[in-house]
């Protein structure tokens, strides 16, 4: 049957296997609310009788993925891109994703934005219908294809920029500058970190599982320079460390920080530079990348290659095993330059 709490019509009616079905029709419009009254309960008599899968829907799927996911390090970010996507795949089918319609929405992403944007939301889509077809809802995954990213240079500051930059910060942010290039700390530990996370007497801080973006705890040594920095924060707050007029630092990225880099003289440079800032002294003052890897909390290798071609010293002894080669050449050339200077006299 049908009827109404306030303006929307619901659904009410009991499946052939005795299963009630009670939902919202999601409408105003009773005709709308009566079509989808009558295939609801067509394809529960058409599952209980004929044994037909059921249809789920991207709603469905949507929905069970965030209460599956609910740990990850990337939920919220998760949620949002949902968000997004639901004005377009709402209501439809899982059966009818078709590879063309998604990637017409993922093109109006990368239009809006950028190919490496729309290929984040294109790899929740993936994941989430791979785990469609886990949870046996469908009997394949689609191929979507990522779209081709420009490779970006690792962006990072000069000593004398970085000076620069500080010079210019407003307290508060100029002491979580300061702390992030000391530590490599990714913003959000930064921004949440609290007292109980450091041991000023032993030198160190920690980052537990549930903080970490590769869900492992992250030990943190702390520089006499991070240290100075955390000595300037005591009494500011009880619980976290860094704060603004007596509450959590909530956003960094905003006008004083784009206003600082713009009287500092620095261009096209993030927050999350300050970490390849970081990354990128240390490889340059001979840190190895494997030990790199472990301060930064990186779960793979391979995110820390990036920074390798700042340290190129350690291939040096392989750099001169053509030189004799080179020195040849080099007569050569002399030889020749002396030939045409006779020529020309």
């Amino acid at each position: 049957m049908l009827y109404k709490r306030g303006k929307t019509w619901w659904i009410d009616f009991t499946a052939p296997n005795g299963q009630r079905i009670r939902r919202s029709a999601d409408t105003d419009d009773k005709v709308q609310a009566q079509e989808l009254h009558d295939r609801l309960k067509s394809e529960a008599w058409r599952q209980v009788k004929l044994g037909e899968r059921p249809s789920y829907t991207w709603d469905d799927a949507g929905l069970r993925w965030l209460d599956e996911k609910a740990h990850k390090a990337s939920f919220a970010d998760d949620v949002q891109r949902l968000n997004w996507l639901q004005s377009y795949f709402r209501g439809v089918l899982l059966t009818e994703m078709k590879k063309n319609i998604i990637m017409e929405v993922a093109d109006l992403k990368r239009r809006e934005t950028s190919p490496a944007t729309a290929n984040r939301y294109l790899a929740l889509i993936r994941s989430i219908l791979r785990q469609c077809v886990e949870w046996e809802w469908l009997d394949a995954a689609l191929m979507l294809r990522a779209y081709p990213e420009a490779k970006r240079r690792v962006r990072w500051l000069l000593p004398e920029e970085a000076q620069r930059l500080l010079l210019e910060l407003p307290a508060h942010l100029r002491d979580m500058a300061e702390f992030s290039l000391a530590t490599g700390l990714r913003q959000a530990n930064v921004k949440e970190l609290e007292w109980s996370q450091i041991n000023l007497f032993r030198g160190v801080a920690w980052i537990h599982p549930d903080q970490a973006k590769a869900r492992k705890a992250i030990g943190v040594n702390l520089t006499p320079s991070a240290i100075a920095v955390l000595r300037r924060r005591l009494g500011e707050h009880h619980r976290y460390v860094f704060t603004y007029k007596d509450h959590p630092v909530t956003q960094v990225s905003g006008k004083a920080w784009w206003n600082a880099l713009k009287r500092a003289g620095i261009e096209n440079f993030r927050w999350h530079d300050l970490r390849h800032t970081w990354a990128s002294w240390h490889i340059q003052a001979g840190t190895p990348l494997f030990k790199l890897q472990e301060m930064g909390g990186w779960e793979s290798m391979e995110m820390v290659l990036k920074y390798a071609h700042l340290a190129p010293e350690h291939l040096a002894a392989e750099a001169l095993n053509i030189e004799t080669i080179l020195a040849g050449l080099g007569t050569f050339t002399s030889q020749r330059e002396k030939d045409l200077e006779e020529n020309i006299s």
